[in-house]
């Protein structure tokens, strides 16, 4: 692991580093933010999935969640979106929403872009083993997850499809329903192929028809957004949970939109709920 940069913050440190990942075949950068704590302690592990076009400085830069995870305690983790480097494919068009910056945390199974674009198991295996043997204050047996857009998405299907590893799960305006909306079609189809039972895996509306449980969810969703009736569809993630009897706060924030404005505004209702859930049975 090399060091790209460390700086103190509310007492604690902001780093960025880059490591050669096994899984994506490429360099991989991420930032981690520890917070102040006493030698040898052990802190609780929040990770947060960006969205299309981001890459881990998007949270860093703009996240506004250092304050309070220096006064809750908790690690802080942002990956990158997406393999990059010398020979990693991108859309063939030059599209945002495919390719570099757009890994919609899978393991592709089509060409070109099955060697490298393995976004699944580097968030949910590889960053984990490198964190847990790079930063001695990460308890990994109290972990959590959460994300934006593409990120929530990502943080919805882990937190699902891993309930026992994740202690809580909370998401900025995810794609809950990635197989009824276009980003997910291009996407899905993109990575994954054309048999959309191979999808549900990576779909969290399907993934809870399919019996997928956690023990409740957190989503903030902002009236204003732009993508929010064609992309987002909360409303289908909202019925899927009252079938299943998991309970949903899901807040409809009024005037607010997609960025990291909405994002940094609610950060710390997440970062408490998340950080309740982690230290329940500590």
């Amino acid at each position: 692991m090399d060091i790209i940069s460390t700086n103190r913050a509310f007492a604690g440190v902001q780093g960025v580093y880059k490591h050669a990942s096994a899984v994506t075949g490429t360099d991989m950068t991420f930032s981690v933010y520890v917070p102040p704590h006493e030698p040898g302690a052990k802190l609780p592990v929040v990770w947060y999935l960006s969205g299309l076009t981001c890459t881990h400085a998007n949270v860093t830069d703009k996240g506004e969640y250092r304050r309070l995870c220096a006064e809750l305690g908790l690690i802080f983790v942002a990956p990158d979106t997406s393999p990059r480097g010398e020979g990693v494919p991108d859309d063939p068009d030059g599209a945002y929403d495919f390719g570099l910056g757009a890994g919609f945390y899978v393991d592709a199974k089509q060409a070109p872009f099955a060697q490298h674009y393995r976004m699944w198991s580097y968030v949910t295996q590889d960053l984990p083993a490198l964190i847990a043997s790079e930063f001695p204050a990460a308890d990994m047996g109290r972990q959590s997850i959460m994300g934006h857009s593409m990120g929530g998405h990502g943080a919805l299907t882990i937190g699902l499809t891993l309930p026992d590893r994740y202690k809580a799960v909370s998401a900025f305006a995810p794609i809950v329903a990635p197989s009824q909306v276009p980003w997910g079609h291009k996407a899905l189809g993109g990575y994954l192929g054309d048999d959309r039972a191979a999808w549900r895996k990576h779909d969290a509306v399907a993934l809870i028809e399919d019996g997928a449980r956690v023990a409740d969810l957190l989503v903030d969703q902002g009236d204003a957004d732009n993508f929010l009736a064609e992309q987002l569809k909360p409303h289908l993630l909202e019925q899927a949970c009252t079938a299943a009897g998991i309970p949903l706060t899901l807040r409809m924030q009024p005037g607010y939109d997609h960025s990291y404005y909405c994002i940094s505004t609610f950060m710390a209702d997440h970062l408490r709920w998340h950080a309740e859930r982690l230290t329940k049975d500590s």
